[in-house]
């Protein structure tokens, strides 16, 4: 019989699963954590960190996947910029609002290589806010 991966995962690595499973109320662990688990120290910083960072506070959940995708669509990391589509559009992300986040974060990008290029100081106005 094919065991699932995990099964066999040491206690620390379990206990870090359980958690992920029990905080994002699903009966799996996707395949970054699985990857993270072949170094334990790791994968518990990291999940502590996502916890930590994603949890609502000053911006939505929504806001922060949203804000995920576009930093993962900019990154060039396809793995994340799925997960975190799928966890944006669980929270209520529409297809338009997806839109204006890629197209965002396009122009970000593309405004961002301007200024860096022309290498123009930045307005006194700026600086105090």
């Amino acid at each position: 019989m094919r065991k699932e991966p995990g099964e066999d995962a040491s206690p620390e690595v379990r206990a870090v699963y359980d958690d992920i499973m029990v905080t994002r109320q699903v009966d799996r662990v996707n395949n970054f954590w699985k990857a993270m688990a072949h170094h334990p120290p790791t994968l518990r910083q990291v999940w502590e960190e996502v916890k930590t960072v994603m949890a609502p506070g000053a911006l939505d959940p929504l806001v922060k996947e949203m804000i995920y995708v576009a930093v993962s669509a900019t990154n060039g990391c396809e793995y994340c910029t799925y997960s975190h589509t799928a966890a944006a559009r669980a929270k209520g992300m529409t297809e338009e609002m997806l839109g204006e986040v890629l197209a965002v974060a396009a122009l970000a990008n593309k405004t961002n290589r301007l200024a860096n290029g022309y290498r123009m100081p930045v307005d006194d106005a700026f600086l105090n806010t």
